[in-house]
């Protein structure tokens, strides 16, 4: 089983302007609601793509009820903890001749409730899957990823994170399986600039050797490089043309990759590839008719 965990999901609220005038009262052309949160998006993606999934986070309110129920209504199972205050947040997206974004910041994890998601940590098994994505709010702890992948340690659970900085860093001694930077990520990861295939493979490389199995890096037009556990480095061109949609690429590769991992690494680097390509030349997540046709032209 793949487990998700999200700890600060969101509700999108993206609403089509002609114009935005401030200041002045703004008709929409239309508005369009959605699911928000890296995990929740790598949820959504797996299940398109066939691949039984449970979600893990964190909700409050009538908002993190409405979330539950649609995802509920979209086949994910959700196993969510309820926060005793405040609610879950809503994001506005304005999108007219600018994207304009107005993110909450969410309700706030109090101790016992964390302490609710280890125990739920626990119950998983050799051969599963957990992905924890994102960033964290305020009020959790900086080192809780390694926390949890610490409390996995010696159960066969294979964690993967696609996380920033100190999120990511603090978890490669308990050897991810895998882990996700895009370009700009990594470059930061390694402290210098990254301009040629070389020189991203050899910080892949780097993060490697600090404990991390499996090395994945999305390139955005440049396409995608994995770097396997056995040192292999398998390179993926990008598909989809030009994009209209980055938001949720990178967690849909995340899906990909897990999706196709049982047919070999050079397989699931395609239908991470396609994945994320079908996403983000969409309006909202890939769906599997779309994957399946940048799988074939990738073939």
């Amino acid at each position: 089983m793949i487990y998700t965990v999200t700890f600060n999901p969101a509700l999108d609220y993206v609403v089509f302007l002609s114009r935005l005038e401030e200041g002045q009262t703004n008709r929409a052309q239309k508005e369009e609601l959605y699911f928000g949160g890296k995990g929740i998006n790598v949820s959504l993606v797996l299940k398109e793509l066939g691949v039984e999934n449970t979600a893990l986070g964190f909700i409050a309110g009538f908002t993190g009820e409405a979330l539950e129920a649609g995802l509920l209504k979209k086949g994910i199972k959700a196993d969510f903890i309820r926060l005793p205050e405040g609610r879950t947040r809503i994001n506005l997206k304005l999108k007219a001749e600018k994207e304009t974004e107005i993110n909450a910041g969410g309700p706030e994890i109090p101790k016992e409730a964390l302490a609710a998601m280890m125990e739920k940590l626990g119950a998983l098994k050799e051969g599963d899957f957990l992905v924890l994505a994102g960033s964290v709010p305020a009020s959790v702890p900086k080192d809780i990823y390694s926390e949890m992948m610490g409390a996995l340690a010696g159960k066969g659970v294979r964690c993967v994170v696609d996380a920033t900085g100190s999120l990511l860093e603090n978890g490669l001694p308990y050897k991810p399986f895998l882990i996700k930077p895009n370009h700009r990520e990594l470059e930061e990861l390694a402290g210098r600039a990254l301009p040629t295939r070389e020189e991203i493979a050899n910080a892949a490389a780097e993060l490697r050797e600090k404990g991390a199995q499996n090395v994945l890096v999305s390139l955005g037009s440049e396409g995608a490089l994995l770097l396997d556990e056995q040192g292999k480095i398998h390179t993926m061109p990008a598909v989809g043309g030009k994009p209209v949609n980055t938001v949720g690429a990178g967690d849909s590769m995340v899906a990909g990759f897990l999706a196709g991992l049982d047919r070999g690494y050079e397989y699931a680097l395609k239908l991470a590839s396609a994945a994320g390509g079908a996403t983000a030349s969409s309006e909202d997540l890939a769906i599997a008719p779309k994957i399946a046709e940048l799988m074939k032209e990738i073939d």
